[in-house]
């Protein structure tokens, strides 16, 4: 099997990562990597936001306050996880569409655009030793987290988290479902 097909085999999600996150040249990399993605219309709806270091455990508090604002709380422990989980990472790239303006290409498209990008993150920074989480919580879809992070909530989607680090443990090897349990092949109805 090739080093591709290795990288894509083996990866998976992880969570607890520490530092060391990526170098500059190695961001590079994995943020070079998430524009190869598909982009129908060439919209380039891509809209990436780093947090790194001490700013990273601030996130916990954008989504805190969001909640409060909408009057749903994040549950307490969600909160204390959330803390204890981001005291550790590194580098979280938070996640946004902007769909194209013009409305000529379909938001669908372009959200599976960035959802392509950040698979493409995910492979680069597996690919570079690293460990990867795709993360939805801490008020991601609640109003005014993505403005806080500088998203524009007329024209963009905020869309999650990107955690990168270095993993804390080697991660489970985890067992994968039968490709074939997802597949099926459709055939012409024939003519009468």
């Amino acid at each position: 099997m090739s080093d591709v097909f290795d990288v894509l085999m083996s990866r998976r999600s992880v969570k607890f990562v520490q530092a060391p996150g990526p170098t500059e040249d190695q961001l590079e990399l994995i943020l070079s990597a998430a524009l190869r993605a598909p982009d129908h219309g060439a919209i380039k709806p891509w809209r990436f936001v780093l947090v790194r270091g001490a700013d990273v455990p601030a996130l916990v508090d954008v989504g805190v306050r969001a909640g409060i604002a909408a009057d749903k709380p994040l549950q307490q422990p969600k909160v204390d996880n959330a803390r204890k989980w981001l005291s550790k990472v590194p580098l979280v790239i938070a996640l946004g569409c902007r769909p194209d303006p013009s409305g000529r290409i379909r938001e669908q498209e372009s959200l599976l655009a960035v959802g392509a990008a950040v698979m493409n993150m995910l492979n680069a920074a597996h690919a570079l030793g690293f460990g990867a989480f795709w993360s939805t919580g801490m008020g991601t879809y609640l109003d005014g987290v993505g403005e806080a992070l500088g998203f524009d909530a007329l024209n963009e989607r905020f869309m999650g988290y990107l955690a990168i680090g270095t993993p804390i443990d080697a991660p489970d090897p985890v067992r994968r479902p039968d490709w074939r349990d997802h597949v099926s092949e459709w055939h012409a109805p024939a003519e009468a």
